[in-house]
């Protein structure tokens, strides 16, 4: 067992807090933040700030320059060993002389997965993993279920009442929830790689689904939107294709006077088989997921699309906004799951963090396999 001092704790976590600042431009790629230390003082930082740009610890290597010789780098995923849009961290770290690196987790990447630590320990450098390992990994909780299980991480976000209703019965929602929770749903927008809805939202509402509020000035990559609209109902002028955002509509009616008509507008179709339900099959819809470079899924529909993701099993977390309103009987519910006939029937959820949100409260819930 590896044992850290305090100021190894101490610039890991500084590494920790740069690697957050990613959060919002690096996607697809892991959040990662670097540190170099000469002589127990912090001469350079670095971060990943896009795809295809510099790695964390390129950026720290450039700050630190001669003085990077001899001195130790806290990484908070282990360096890249592999050529990819950029050249492999691990060579950069040699050849500017580091003494000892501490990385805080091994990357689940199997194009790297161990093998940048084997090559720095080949380059006769110490190096040491596993400091704030549970911090790092839940800092690229996506990323790492993605490499893991070759699927995105989905989570659906749902603002309801004390009654868990979602609309008036007149589809009024606009708004349930205060400023607080919609500023946070901006930020969750922000960290997404993916933005799913159906059409009936996009009929509805018009939405935007940007990440505009709440962001503190920091630079956003939006993310991109997939529509289900079995139908092809996608209406030419809608709020998503403004040209702000990379939209796809998933759909199974494969008419290519509709399809042209929405790629001259700038949108992708993409045509995959109906369910039983004969709407767009979302097990077609899950293996489309995860052929995109995407790490990240954000549901944001309503109550129909909520509940064939829910029952179908294809939600890992649900973040719930609930607001303290009561909008009554006749309002609309967050979810529409049949065949619940039985308490034994539920769909268990495992309640993971619960906090204020200015006057509403924000549940982030996973949704519990298995009996």
């Amino acid at each position: 067992m590896i044992e850290f001092s305090a100021n190894d704790n101490l610039f890991m976590a500084r590494a920790l807090e740069l690697a957050e600042k990613g959060r919002y431009s690096a996607k697809p790629n892991p959040c990662v933040g670097c540190v170099i230390v000469q002589n127990e003082q912090i001469i350079a930082e670095g971060w990943h700030q896009y795809a295809g740009e510099g790695h964390a610890e390129v950026h720290a290597l450039k700050a630190a320059g001669p003085q990077a010789k001899g001195a130790t780098a806290y990484v908070t995923l282990e360096p890249c060993s592999h050529h990819g849009r950029t050249p492999p961290c691990a060579n950069a770290l040699m050849d500017a002389g580091v003494k000892r690196v501490v990385v805080a987790m091994q990357d689940p990447n199997p194009l790297v997965s161990g093998q940048g630590v084997q090559r720095l320990r080949g380059a006769g450098i110490e190096v040491d993993v596993g400091l704030m390992a549970q911090q790092a990994q839940t800092l690229n909780q996506a990323f790492c279920h993605k490499m893991l299980h070759g699927e995105p991480w989905v989570m659906a976000k749902v603002a309801m009442s004390l009654d868990a209703k979602t609309a008036m019965a007149t589809g009024e929602s606009q708004w349930i929830t205060g400023a607080a929770s919609r500023e946070d749903v901006h930020r969750l927008r922000a960290q997404s790689d993916l933005i799913l809805t159906g059409i009936a939202t996009v009929l509805a509402d018009n939405p935007k689904l940007t990440a505009r509020d709440g962001l503190d000035g920091r630079q956003v990559q939006q993310a991109r939107v997939a529509v289900l609209d079995t139908a092809l109902r996608m209406p030419l002028d809608a709020a998503l294709l403004s040209g702000e955002l990379d939209v796809t509509v998933l759909t199974s009616h494969n008419d290519r006077h509709k399809i042209e008509a929405l790629k001259q507008v700038g949108c992708d179709v993409v045509v995959l088989p109906k369910g039983i339900d004969n709407r767009v099959d979302l097990i077609a819809v899950k293996k489309w997921l995860a052929s995109q470079s995407i790490n990240s899924v954000m549901v944001e529909a309503g109550a129909a699309l909520n509940g064939a993701m829910l029952s179908a099993g294809l939600l890992d977390e649900l973040i719930v906004y609930m607001a303290p309103s009561i909008l009554g009987q006749s309002a609309r519910g967050a979810f529409d799951i049949d065949g619940l006939a039985r308490l034994a029937d539920k769909i268990q959820l495992n309640l993971l963090s619960a906090e204020s949100m200015g006057e509403d409260f924000k549940l982030k819930y996973q949704i519990k396999r298995g009996s």
